[in-house]
């Protein structure tokens, strides 16, 4: 395994990046991207005592039990935005607990790669051996790198400015108060805004210059 440079500590935010193999797509339809959020759910925790696949064979109830059971932990990382673009992943979070943010990585991306090399019939690593993780040491940079998170499907011409609140792979919509936070803690950045209008127009006014923004170019590790 590759050495990383950048030490993963406790209490600490990072942005971290991880990309398919070759640039090559990881999510190929809407259920893709669903079943992901639920996977990352499902591991942001200790390592659930059975696998997500046999989690989902059980009833309604029996989810909703367990669920409630492994979240009584201390989580392994907190996730403050995201973003899930065709072929890589973009996460801002902080790491709650020892060795938190490798755990998370490591479960949520196994499960995945099961998942989508059984449902695709294909063989192989579907990400990137080591993913990309640049630590966050000042608390202004965390509402640009979560800016920078939030355009990115703009930025990349996936979907206009205009549609990116509709945008339901990130976090973004959950910012902007048109669907509740599944997984994410938005609290941090907001209370640095005077409310989710004052957010959205923070997001919105940068949007021409995403690659432009000096304060985050370092930062940027695609």
């Amino acid at each position: 395994m590759p050495y990383r440079k950048t030490p993963l500590v406790n209490n600490y935010f990072y942005h971290l990046l991880n990309r398919g193999v070759g640039k090559k797509p990881i999510f190929k339809t809407n259920n893709d991207y669903q079943r992901v959020l639920e996977i990352i759910n499902f591991y942001r925790f200790p390592k659930p005592p059975l696998r997500f696949s046999y989690f989902l064979l059980l009833s309604s109830k029996d989810k909703q039990i367990f669920l409630e059971k492994i979240k009584q932990q201390k989580p392994l990382v907190e996730i403050i935005s995201f973003c899930l673009m065709p072929n890589h992943v973009h996460l801002l979070l902080k790491q709650v607990s020892d060795k938190g943010i490798s755990l998370f990585m490591s479960n949520w991306q196994n499960s995945y790669a099961r998942y989508f090399n059984i449902k695709y019939k294909q063989k192989g690593y579907l990400f990137e051996s080591t993913f990309k993780a640049i630590i966050i040491e000042k608390d202004d940079l965390l509402w640009h790198i979560s800016r920078y998170i939030h355009l990115n499907p703009s930025s990349s011409s996936l979907v206009s400015i205009n549609n990116l609140k509709n945008y339901l792979w990130s976090s973004f919509p959950e910012y902007l108060g048109k669907i509740e936070p599944f997984f994410t803690k938005t609290d941090l950045i907001l209370s640095h805004f005077r409310g989710r209008k004052d957010y959205r127009e923070f997001v919105f006014n940068q949007a021409a210059y995403q690659k432009k923004l000096q304060k985050i170019k370092s930062l940027i590790i695609e």
